[in-house]
This record gives C-alpha cells, structure tokens and sequence, in this order.
C-alpha cells in the first residue's frame, strides 16, 4: 500500500515552537550518546542517567546512527523540506520514515524500534490517565500506524501536552544532555507538600480532616501544579481520612524520634501524670517528661496521652509503665513524680505513688505544689466563716450580671457615668487558679459601678436578687474585705505563677513561700495602722468620697436590728477594730498556717539544702553531714563515704574557687553540666544535682496539656481520640514551626510501605523500596 504524505496540518506547525525547546541534539558522532540507559521494560526507550559508559547496541546503535546523519542535513531539509520530502516519498513502501525523525515538530520525542514508534517524554514523565484506556499509544504501548496525522494527534494529547511542561520545568537553566536528569522530583515535592499543609493545620488545632482537601485545592489555585501528582486516579487522590491519619502518625513520629533520643541520653528522668475527662467523657492519662540535656538545662516534654477504662490507682500504674516500655524509655534514670496531690496518686497504701515506687526505688513523688497553694488559700478561707460567704457572693454578682444583657447594660451605663472603663465582673472558680485575685482587681476597681447597677435594679426593676445583693454588699464588713484581699492576693498569686512556671524546682519554694509568709505577716501585724500606700491605708477615705463610695449608704457593719442584740458602737475605730478581730487576723493566720504546713516538710527535697552556698560557709556540718547520708540512702547507697568526701572538697570551691558568688541554682547546673570538669571530678554530687533539677515540684505541665486537649477535642471533633488525639498533642505542643519540621524525613517513613505514587525516576531508592 503506497500513501501520500501531504504538509503538516496548522495545528501542528502551531506546537512546532514549543517542540523546538525540547530538541536533543544528536550531532556528535556515530557513537551512541552518553548518560542513556534502557528501561526494563518490553520495549528499549532511552532515559537519562549517571551512568557515562553506557551505550546502544544493535538495531537501536542504527537508529541513532539514521538520526545523526539526518540532523546533518536539517539545515538543507529546512529550505525544501516539505516538497523534497513529497517528491521523494511520494511513492515509498508503507512503514516507519526514518525523515520523522528530522522533522522539528518531531525532533528530540519521536523514537522508533521493531515493536513500533514511543514518545521519550510521555514514557519518562508518565503523566497520570484521567480518562480513556490505561494502554496508551506511544506510552505503554508500541504505536503502529505509520502515518504523520496519527502521530500528529498524539501531539495534542493532554498527556503528551503535560510531559512537554515537566520536561520544560526541569530543562530551565541546565544543558540537552543534563535536562533529562530530574532536578525535582514532583512527585517528591507532592508528598510533601501535603506533609507540611496537614502539619500547619494540626499544628494551628484546625481540623484536619475536613480542611486538608480544602487546604490542598487552595495551593493547587496558587499556583502549586505539583499537588496534580496526587491525582493518580478517580479513586486515588490522597485525600482521604486514611491516608491523612498515616500522614499525622509520621508527623508525630518524625518529632518524637529526636526527643525521645535526647531523653534516653538524660542522667536523670522525671514523670508528671494527671488523669482528666474529656469532652466525650473518656478518661485520659496524660504523661509528661523533664529531662537535662548535656549542659545541665531542664527540658519539658509531653510524652504521651493514653485513654483508661476508669481513674483507679492499678489502672494507671499499668498505663504508665505500658508507656515507659513502649518508648524505650530508661526507668533506671526515673528518680521523681509529680501529682496532683489527689488520694489516688498519693495514698499510702495502695496508691500511684506508692506501687511506682515499688517498681522503681529511687523514686520521689512530689504533690504539686500549685494544688497545695490553692487548697491552702480555699482552706484558710474557709476556716473564716464570713470568708467563705463572701467568696459565694463573688460568684453570685457574677451570675446576676453575666445571664442578662439588660442587667450588663445598665452596668455599663454606670459606669459611664463614673468614668470608669474596662468594666466587666469576672467569674471565681476553683480550678483557675488566679480567677480570685483577677475578680477581685476588678471588683475593687469597680465598686461604685456595680453597687449603682444593683442599686438601680433594686428600685426601679424591683428584682429581689439585685436587692439581696445589694444589701450584702453595700456594708462596711464587705468593702473591707474586698480592699483586704485588693492587698493579699497579688502575693499569693505571683506565688501561683512561680509554680506554674515549666521548670520550676525546690528551690523556688524554698526561696518564695517564706517571703510570701512574712509578707502576710506585716498585713496582719499593722493593726491600726495599714501599711502605706497599701490599698487598706485609703479604704476609709474612699468611703467618705462622694466621687466613689460616699455616694451609697455603707452601713457599718450588718446592723439592722437584730432582735436580742445590744447596739454597738458605730464609730470608724470601733468598726475597724471588730474587722481586725473578727476577719483579718484569723485570715491571714489561717493562711500563715496552711502554708507553713504544706511547704515547710519538703521531705527528701529538704536535704537538698546541703548544696545551698550559705552551707558552705556553716561552722558546724551536722545538718549538712545528716543530710548527704539521707540522699546517699536513697539514690547512691554504695557511695556514702565518696560523697561526704566530695562534699567536703566541693565546699572549698564555693567559698574560694569558681562557684563563690553564685546562686543555688547555678550551682545546680554546673554539677549537672556534662561538658565542664565538675562531672568528673565529683560524680556522686553531678548525679545528686541532676536529680535535685529534675524531681518536679508541681503538674501544671499536665494541666498546659489537658487545656490544649480541650481545644483540640471539641464537641465537633468527639470522635478523635488513641494515637491520632496523642499525634495532634505531640504535634500542637511540642511540634516547632512548620519550617523546621524535617519533611526529607517523613518522606522517608512514607515510602518505607509500597505506594501507588512512584516518581519517573526507576532508580529512585524511595519510591523503590
């Protein structure tokens, strides 16, 4: 059969110029050219590679040959080609022409062997098939129609269209040869830019699920072409629940692995552990982890979320040691604990403590010490009876306004009036630990506002409850304890955020609670006289001022005529006398009391004083001496001797050498400090330091943790909890930027499992694996 081969149609001559970036030159020599080897595959189609001495052989070494002599002549081809090549052909044998392969439009692309003619950039780039049959001509299959608009069409294919911009992303800037080597991979790029849109949502506490497709179509809008690699079919897109789960746990794993590396090198560990409730009411554990790293510093790590069945003391013992082995973390580095203080955690006889301590000896449970400040505070409180009324009623105005926009309307309008700004009655709970001090700031500050609100709801609304509130708080005894405690609290409070600092130690408590005692001393001690410039040393002036609280009828104290009751005298002093008597000394006592209780037996953490400066300097080392032998029982019980020895020479340089002038806490860290001398020189003290820095002394970490749960677990996301609920914490709170995130890394445990994504590159040691 003879065909007529007419011109190339307008269509073709159009993609010409876009061929023409993409010509190889064959023009050398009769050898074949460098870099090319075979695939492995059912027909022999060049790619590039690294290999410089590797050739052609047989039919293909003539092909190359054929094309070679033909681009000599192209430039002679270029002035009659299409009417020579009629002229000549117009009479030939059906079958491949060999002149295709000088044509421009054809040029670099079109190569033919004894199984029929493929495209070199639609078999490198493999672009994926949205449509049609999965064996294309040119690209999984030989084409065997030897005709110009056959190959023409494949021309204007989408996937022939595709391979021409990858091939032309990857050509910028380099050299014919050196353009099939493929300087990005898309694929690569595709996988993990999907890793770091799931991490900025995970690490932002945004839903995932719902937002990773969303997140990913937006990129594709920007201008990121690269996530069309994700598309391999209808059904396989990357974007389903699954996928995105197995992409959170590498995300979390590639953060873990660091730490947890880190944390097995540490010379000495400590646990803080909480259990909570969800918002799907399922008990959760939460473990937290401190460790030093070589330069004596503390770190804080959360290590894991575990659910439990119920809050019993076997249950998290087992949970926890579950976790301890799952990690590969060191238990013989486990010197301390931290709780809550709770009965479960701390019981004596069978409690979390208790059972921890006999899997591991060297352990020190420490109840936390923001807890034991707020329970003393409640508990001092209290012990006064009017105390705990007038806590209540806090609670109480913040409810009357709170549950009424026309009741915060008119307490606005008061405060209009008065000048005042930022007015708002703040709530007291107990589990805030700073929501007292905060209410009161605001209500002292406010005073005059809120009794005119209530006032004004009392008589012109006739709400009973504004006129019972008003009644309690237009007195005498009420304003003067919300000055008393305007003066008490900022300290308890600067004392609250000393122990939810994250790496707080003994040595804070023993260096902050007495001062915060004496301080409530000198409150409770001024008598008569308040303090100056203390909020209680202008309290009556307030009263008397018609621009505050000279305005309302402050009646002092609660007479109103109580039957069986002898009048009492009214006057200022009397009041303040009876106020002094009745409220602050017993307060402030109480307060003395519980914290003198709760924070003057350290127990262990007390023989920790040894290594205070001022010891050094001590004539007499019997309290020093007794308190080395009850550490040495306890964590070196073979080294008491080389210990006391060490003490005995380590003293010398506190008073003389490098560590004269500094602090008990920089003492700690050099002991600790791997890279100085001082670990070599006095091991059984480094170790004793170590531990003193690591043992905690509260959980708010645990509790940092559980609030972070709560934002992550909301009512719209119940249905998240195990390892993808731990991944989203891991990821939320320890996680570092999303720039920083090791995404090379994460590829890697990605293609550990076989997928159906593969790069084009079939010597890629990723996808191959």
């Amino acid at each position: 059969m003879h065909e007529s081969e007419s011109s190339p149609s307008h269509s073709v001559l159009e993609s010409k110029s876009s061929h023409e970036s993409l010509n190889l030159a064959h023009e050398s020599d009769s050898s074949p050219s460098p870099g090319l080897e075979y695939y492995n595959t059912g027909y022999d189609m060049p790619i590039a590679s690294n290999s410089a001495d590797q050739g052609f052989s047989g039919e293909i070494v003539g092909q190359e040959n054929s094309r070679q002599n033909a681009a000599v002549t192209q430039a002679a081809i270029a002035e009659g080609t299409e009417e020579t090549s009629s002229k000549i052909n117009k009479h030939r044998r059906s079958g491949f022409n060999p002149e295709w392969l000088s044509m421009p439009q054809y040029t670099g692309w079109l190569y033919h062997t004894q199984h029929g003619m493929f495209c070199r950039l639609c078999r490198q780039h493999k672009p994926a098939n949205k449509k049609g049959t999965n064996k294309r001509p040119f690209v999984e299959v030989a084409a065997e129609t030897y005709r110009k608009d056959y190959i023409d069409r494949h021309i204007k294919t989408d996937h022939h269209q595709e391979s021409i911009r990858c091939q032309a992303s990857l050509s910028s800037g380099v050299s014919v040869i050196d353009s099939f080597e493929p300087t990005i991979v898309l694929e690569h790029e595709a996988i993990i830019g999907g890793f770091k849109c799931l991490y900025w949502l995970v690490k932002n506490e945004i839903a995932h699920h719902t937002n990773y497709p969303k997140l990913l179509t937006l990129a594709e809008l920007l201008g990121c072409d690269y996530f069309e690699k994700l598309k391999i079919d209808q059904r396989n897109n990357y974007r389903s629940h699954r996928i995105i789960d197995e992409m959170l746990e590498i995300l979390a794993e590639v953060l873990e692995e660091p730490i947890l590396n880190k944390i097995r090198s540490s010379r000495a560990l400590s646990l803080e552990i909480d259990e909570s409730t969800d918002v799907s009411v399922s008990k959760q554990l939460d473990i937290h982890i401190r460790y030093l790293d070589k330069e004596g510093h503390v770190f804080n790590q959360f290590l894991d979320l575990v659910s439990v069945n119920d809050g019993k003391a076997n249950t998290i013992v087992t949970a926890v040691k579950e976790v301890l082995l799952k990690k590969g973390i060191p238990t013989e580095k486990l010197y301390g604990l931290g709780t809550d203080g709770a009965a479960v955690m701390t019981g004596r006889v069978n409690g979390v403590a208790k059972q921890l301590k006999e899997s591991f000896p060297k352990l020190v449970a420490v109840a936390c010490a923001a807890h034991k400040l707020a329970l003393a505070c409640k508990d001092a409180s209290n012990s006064v009876k009017y105390m705990a009324t007038f806590r209540d009623h806090l609670q109480d105005l913040y409810l009357f306004f709170h549950n009424s926009a026309n009741r915060t309307a008119t307490l606005k309008a008061a405060s209009t009036t008065l000048g005042l700004t930022d007015l708002k009655v703040k709530e007291v709970k107990d589990t805030r630990w700073l929501s007292q001090h905060k209410a009161i700031v605001m209500l002292q500050k406010n005073l005059a506002a809120v009794l005119g609100a209530l006032a004004e709801e009392a008589e012109i609304r006739k709400c009973p409850t504004a006129k019972g509130l008003y009644t309690f708080c237009a007195t005498y005894r009420f304003v003067a304890s919300v000055y008393l405690h305007t003066d008490v609290l900022p300290h308890l409070a600067c004392l609250s955020k000393v122990f939810q600092k994250a790496h707080v130690n003994f040595v804070h408590i023993k260096e902050q609670v007495p001062v915060t005692i004496q301080t409530l001393r000198d409150i409770r001690d001024a008598g008569l006289t308040p303090i100056p410039r203390s909020f209680l040393s202008h309290f009556h002036t307030d009263l008397e001022d018609p621009d505050k609280l000279g305005a309302f009828d402050i009646k002092y104290e609660e007479e109103r005529g109580r039957r069986g009751e002898a009048v009492q005298d009214h006057s200022r002093v009397a009041q303040w006398g009876r106020f002094q008597q009745q409220v602050i000394q017993p307060y402030i006592t109480g307060l003395e009391t519980e914290l003198e209780r709760r924070f003057q037996e350290m127990d262990i953490l007390g023989a920790f004083h040894f290594l205070r400066p001022q010891s050094a300097a001590l004539p007499d080392y019997t309290m020093e001496v007794s308190q080395l032998q009850i550490l040495a029982k306890r964590f070196c019980p073979d080294q008491e001797k080389v210990l006391l020895q060490e003490w005995f020479s380590f003293k010398n340089h506190v008073l003389t050498g490098p560590f004269q002038n500094k602090s008990q806490e920089e003492l700690l860290r050099l002991l600790a400090s791997e890279y100085d001398e001082w670990a070599d020189l006095y091991p059984c003290l480094s170790l004793l330091a170590s531990i003193a820095l690591i043992v905690p002394v509260s959980s708010v970490n645990c509790e940092r943790d559980f609030s972070a749960m709560n934002r992550i677990k909301t009512d719209l996301r119940n249905r998240l909890q195990g390892e993808h609920l731990a991944a989203c914490l891991r990821i939320s709170i320890n996680g570092p930027l999303p720039k920083e995130v090791p995404y090379d890394r994460a590829l890697e445990i990605f293609f550990s499992k076989p997928r159906k994504i593969r790069c084009s590159d079939r010597a890629c040691k990723l996808c191959t694996n």
